[in-house]
C-alpha cells in the first residue's frame, strides 16, 4: 500500500542555533528537541536525564485522599481487600503492584481476574459475588470500573465498598463509589492525563507510602510492571509516563523480576546466565521489546485461559515457580498465534469476496466461531491491510462482541458512541474500544458505523502516514550523533523515534534481496560524503530491480545498531522508498 509521506513542521531557527550552541550538539538534533518542545538548557537537561523527584504529588488526583482513606480503615479494621484488574496486560500489571504492596503489611489480600468468556471486560456481577462470598468489605477496582455504575450500586446492597482506579474517559454517569481515582474525569486537575491503569495504581501506592512515611526507594521495585503496562497500552511516553518508563526500563535491563526473566527466556533477547544466578541480554531492551516479546505473551493468558495465571507470573518471588507458569503461558501464546492467524486469513477471504464490505469506508466483520481472545488482534490486522476503521465481531454467551481498531485523526470512541443505543456495552478511548450487541441489531449497527464513518471522512483519501521528522544529510551520521540520539528514549507515542529523510541516494552495490522479500541494502549520496551505509528494508523487496538499475531514490527511515556475529554498527532501517520523478 502507498504511503504518504508528511514533513512535520520544523523548528524555530534560531531557537535550534541557539540550542544547538548550548548543549554542543547538531542542528538536526536541536531540531528534533524544539519540535518535542525543548527549547532551553533546563529543559534539555530535564528531558535527557529523568528525574523521579519530577513526579507530581499523587494527592492531586481527585479522591486520591479519600482512597487512601477508605484503604487505612480496612487495614485498621483488618478487613478483606479485594485487588480486581481486566485481564490485559495494563489490568494484570496493575493488580500484580497493587496486591504485592499492600499484602507486604496487610494479610486479609485476595485478588480478581474476570473471564474474558464468561464475564467480559471490566466489573462483572460474578466478581462482586465472589467478594462477598469471601467477605470481602472493600475492592479496589484497576483499569477498569469507570462506567460500572450499576456493578458498584450491586455492590453496597452487599457491603462491599469500591475504589475505582482507571484511564478511560468516564460516562455521562461516573458510579457511587468511595473513591474514584480517573485524571480524565472533567473535575479533576491532576497535572497529567495520560497514564494507564498501572501508572494511576502506583500513583496510590505512592500516595498510601507518602501518608505513612514509607520510603519512596520502596516504591522502585514496582517500576517495571509500570513500564509494561506503558508500553502495552500503548499510552503516550511524555510527561510523567516518561519518568516512570525509564526508570521501569532501567530495572528490568539490571534486575528483571523473576516473572519477567522467565518470560523472556523464550526470547532470543536472553543469553546464558552470568553465572551467579542472574541474567544477560544481548543487548538493551526497549519499549519495543515489551510491546512485541513481553506484552503478547501476559495478553495470551487471558485470551486463551485465564488472566489470573499472569498475575501469578507477576507477582511470584521465586525463579523456578515463575519458569513453569511461563512455560504454561508461552503455550498460550503459541496457541493465541495460531487461532488469529487462522482468522485473519479467513477474516480477508471473506473481505476479497464481498464486494460490498471490499469497497466501504469501513470494515465491520463477524464470524460467530472466531475467538473472543483473538478479535483484537485481526483486527489490527486488518487496519494494516486495508487501512480504514475495523471492528471484528464474534459470538459468545448470546451476544456479539467486537473489538475495535482506528486509523490515523478517525476517533472510534466517537464512532461507536454514536451507536450506542444499538449496544449492551462499550468503552476505550480514540484508537481502540470494546462493545457488545445483540444479534438482532447487527445490521442495524453495521449501517449507522459504515455511515458515521463516510460523514467524518468524507474527502479524505485513506492511505497511511509517515510523518518525518526531519530531512537529514548523508555526512551528519556518525556514531556521536546515534549516541546522542539514543538518549531521546525511551520511545513510543508523544515521543517516537525520530524518522529521517534523506533524497537522491543510491546503492552503493551489493544490495540484494534477503528472507522473505526484505531489501538489504548499502546506501550512498553521490554529492555529500559520508556512507557506504547499510540498510535494511522489510517486505520491499519489488523496490530492487529499480535500484540495482543505478536509478536514484528518496528513503525515510529510523537510525538503530545492528548486532552481526559480536558486531554493532549502524544501519538505516528503512520505512519506505520513493523514486524521484
Amino acid at each position: 500500500m502507498d504511503k504518504c509521506w508528511v514533513l512535520k513542521p520544523q523548528g524555530d531557527p534560531e531557537k535550534i542555533k541557539e540550542l544547538s550552541k548550548k548543549l554542543g550538539i547538531d542542528k538536526s538534533l536541536a531540531n528534533l528537541l524544539v519540535q518535542r518542545g525543548v527549547t532551553s538548557f533546563d529543559e534539555a537537561k530535564t528531558f535527557f536525564r529523568p528525574s523521579l523527584t519530577d513526579l507530581h504529588d499523587p494527592f492531586l488526583m481527585k479522591d486520591m485522599d479519600k482512597a487512601i482513606a477508605r484503604i487505612s480503615l480496612s487495614i485498621a479494621k483488618k478487613e478483606k481487600i479485594l485487588v480486581y484488574g481486566d485481564y490485559d496486560v495494563d489490568g494484570t500489571s496493575a493488580v500484580s503492584l497493587v496486591y504485592t504492596f499492600l499484602q507486604s503489611f496487610h494479610e486479609e489480600m485476595d485478588f480478581y481476574i474476570p473471564d474474558r468468556d464468561n464475564e467480559g471486560y471490566g466489573i462483572s456481577f460474578k466478581g462482586i459475588d465472589y467478594a462477598a462470598e469471601t467477605n470481602v468489605k472493600l475492592i479496589i477496582a484497576l483499569d477498569c470500573g469507570i462506567k460500572s455504575v450499576e456493578k458498584v450500586a450491586y455492590a453496597t446492597t452487599k457491603g462491599i465498598d469500591f475504589i475505582i482506579c482507571d484511564h478511560h474517559r468516564p460516562g455521562s454517569e461516573i458510579p457511587l463509589a468511595s473513591a474514584i481515582l480517573d485524571p480524565k474525569r472533567s473535575d479533576c486537575q491532576y497535572p497529567y492525563k495520560e497514564l494507564s491503569g498501572c501508572g494511576i495504581g502506583f500513583k496510590l501506592i505512592q500516595a498510601y507510602a507518602q501518608l505513612n512515611d514509607i520510603p519512596f526507594d520502596q516504591l522502585i521495585k514496582y517500576l517495571d510492571l509500570v513500564v509494561i503496562s506503558i508500553a502495552s497500552d500503548i499510552v503516550d511516553i511524555t510527561g510523567e509516563n516518561r519518568i516512570l518508563a525509564y526508570f521501569g526500563l532501567k530495572l528490568i535491563n539490571s534486575k528483571p523480576r523473576p516473572g519477567l526473566e522467565a518470560l523472556l527466556r523464550y526470547s532470543a533477547m536472553m543469553k546464558n546466565d552470568d553465572g551467579l544466578g542472574g541474567c544477560v541480554f544481548t543487548r538493551e531492551l526497549t519499549i519495543t521489546d515489551l510491546v512485541f516479546m513481553i506484552g503478547p505473551r501476559i495478553n495470551a493468558a487471558g485470551r486463551i485461559e485465564s488472566g489470573k495465571n499472569s498475575v501469578r507470573l507477576l507477582i511470584t518471588k521465586n525463579l523456578d515457580d515463575a519458569k513453569r507458569v511461563a512455560e504454561q503461558i508461552n503455550a498460550y501464546n503459541t496457541e493465541r498465534k495460531t487461532l488469529d492467524s487462522q482468522a485473519t486469513q479467513q477474516a480477508l477471504g471473506m473481505i476479497d469476496a464481498d464486494a460490498q464490505l471490499k469497497s466501504a469506508r469501513s470494515t465491520v466483520i463477524y464470524h460467530p466461531d472466531w475467538h473472543k481472545g483473538v478479535i483484537g488482534i485481526v483486527a489490527s490486522r486488518l487496519t494494516e491491510t486495508y487501512y480504514r476503521p475495523t471492528i471484528v465481531l464474534t459470538l459468545s454467551n448470546g451476544l456479539i462482541t467486537g473489538s475495535a481498531r482506528s486509523v490515523r485523526d478517525f476517533d472510534i470512541y466517537e464512532a461507536v458512541d454514536a451507536c450506542s443505543d444499538l449496544l449492551e456495552h462499550f468503552g476505550g478511548h480514540k484508537f481502540a474500544a470494546g462493545l457488545s450487541l445483540k444479534p438482532e441489531n447487527l445490521d442495524k449497527f453495521r449501517a449507522r458505523f459504515e455511515a458515521f464513518v463516510c460523514d467524518r471522512l468524507q474527502g479524505i483519501e485513506l492511505v497511511p502516514v509517515l510523518d518525518i521528522d526531519t530531512k537529514l544529510p548523508m555526512n551528519a551520521i556518525s556514531s556521536h550523533f546515534y549516541s546522542i540520539l539514543k538518549q531521546f528514549a525511551p520511545f513510543g507515542p508523544g515521543n517516537m523515534a525520530p524518522l529521517f529523510l534523506t533524497n537522491g541516494v543510491m546503492d552503493a552495490g551489493g544490495s540484494r534481496i534477503v528472507g522473505k522479500n526484505h531489501l538489504k541494502l548499502n546506501v550512498v549520496h553521490p554529492e555529500i560524503a559520508g556512507g557506504p551505509f547499510s540498510a535494511i528494508a522489510f517486505q520491499q523487496g519489488e523496490q530492487f530491480t529499480m535500484i540495482e538499475k543505478q536509478i536514484p531514490f528518496n528513503i525515510c527511515y529510523h537510525l538503530e545498531e545492528n548486532e552481526w556475529n559480536g558486531s554493532v554498527n549502524l544501519q538505516l532501517n528503512i520505512k519506505d522508498i520513493k523514486f524521484s520523478d
